[in-house]
């Protein structure tokens, strides 16, 4: 059994024009003679809707109720379309999270998948050629809906391909692929044909929105070929695989940038054993992330802690460092939400040097000062202030090359 899975996000989804468009694609993939598993997501703009409902109704809505309520913008998706499906002659069927039995633990509003029913699916592509799943959602081991985060229909496609083994995923969205950077921001970006899934999983972790990060690490891990593409032309996208010689030939793919970012400077706390943990355990504990961390040297036994995080949990992140300033002695916390982040991308700077380099002489040439770097394999990041943004990304990816084909080829 041929199969393809193929995912359409809010915008694919937004009205009956829309669907029309992607019902075309569908039905030119069973021309082909596959059996089609179509995942959608809510319509454009319903999650938001749902969410400032259950706010009105409820100053603290509960996690789980507030699952049972977003799951219902997919469930009108999936019935719309697969009656415009049954009108074209195609046999389909709707098929919510609960009826796939994609299990998840109990993270409502952020759950995992544990388990797909794989062998209920088959069962279904032999009775009916395209299956109208629910993006998004899931159920417990208790038996209560979930859903998977913001983007989560991208974790829903990735993980029913990789259970089904399915030919291809596609990622159908309102782009054309994934880009050297984002062309609202540079008009010299360029589209690429081929992305490893480390680098994906690099540009997701900065934000960017083409794929749901968790999607690229169930595609890494069960080697499903991932193709983004869009649903408003024929184009044939970016394809995410695994990385080839050709790939590391190119020093960087691509910058990417992250403006959800907040810096917080924990000034003059005692350098002693156990003053980190202090730190940063409670604020772990609460469920943020910490990303870019920096330790002063010390002076006269004290030293200043900065670090990163999401805008978004700020507030929390204060509250818990003022609650547990008698653990770690600080004199003054402050911070700037007048931060970014920007990065240089690319598995060829696995084994090539110069990278840094580059990146830290062309901010100098824009006269843009580094607040924070943090490195890993295959990315160089730098915090700085906001409002150089976009003089960043334009002179990096000049610097780099990468508005022609082939980027910055190592020599």
């Amino acid at each position: 059994m041929k199969i393809i899975v193929q995912k359409f996000g809010g915008t694919s989804v937004a009205g009956l024009d829309r669907m029309l468009t992607i019902r075309r694609k569908v039905l030119a993939a069973l021309e082909k003679g596959y059996k089609a598993m179509v995942v959608l997501s809510a319509m454009a703009g319903e999650t938001n809707r749902l969410i400032e409902l259950g706010r009105q109704f409820s100053k603290t809505p509960a996690a789980a109720e507030m699952d049972v309520l977003m799951t219902t913008g997919e469930q009108a998706s999936v019935a719309l379309f697969a009656m415009l499906l049954h009108d074209a002659g195609v046999k389909a069927r709707s098929v919510l999270g609960h009826q796939a039995e994609i299990t998840t633990d109990c993270m409502f509003g952020k759950a995992r998948i544990m388990s797909i029913n794989t062998k209920k699916l088959r069962n279904m592509l032999l009775e009916y050629d395209v299956l109208v799943v629910a993006g998004f959602q899931g159920v417990s081991c208790h038996g209560r809906l979930t859903t998977l985060g913001r983007g989560g229909s991208d974790t829903t496609g990735v993980a029913l391909a990789a259970a089904l083994d399915a030919d291809v995923c596609e990622i159908y969205t309102d782009v054309k692929g994934v880009y050297t950077t984002d062309p609202n921001m540079c008009s010299t970006a360029r589209k690429l044909d081929r992305i490893s899934y480390d680098e994906m999983l690099e540009f997701s972790s900065m934000g960017a929105k083409v794929l749901q990060i968790r999607s690229v690490e169930f595609a890494k891990k069960y080697n499903v070929p991932v193709r983004v593409r869009s649903t408003f032309c024929d184009d044939p996208g970016t394809l995410v695989t695994q990385e080839d010689e050709l790939m590391e030939d190119v020093l960087v793919s691509g910058i990417a940038y992250d403006k959800d970012q907040c810096r917080i400077t924990v000034f003059n706390v005692m350098d002693c054993p156990g003053v980190a943990a202090a730190i940063f355990s409670p604020i772990a504990d609460a469920g943020i992330l910490v990303d870019m961390i920096v330790q002063n040297t010390s002076r006269d036994g004290r030293t200043d802690m900065t670090f990163t995080i999401s805008r978004t949990n700020l507030e929390k992140t204060l509250e818990i460092l003022a609650r547990d300033n008698k653990d770690i002695g600080a004199v003054e916390v402050q911070h700037d939400l007048n931060v970014c982040k920007v990065s240089v991308i690319g598995v060829g700077m696995r084994n090539h040097l110069g990278v840094a380099s580059m990146m830290f002489t062309c901010l100098r040439n824009e006269n843009i000062n580094i607040l924070m770097i943090s490195t890993s394999e295959i990315k160089i990041t730098c915090l700085i202030e906001e409002k150089y943004l976009e003089l960043a990304v334009r002179a990096l990816h000049d610097a780099f090359g990468l508005d022609s084909p082939g980027g910055d080829r190592v020599c």
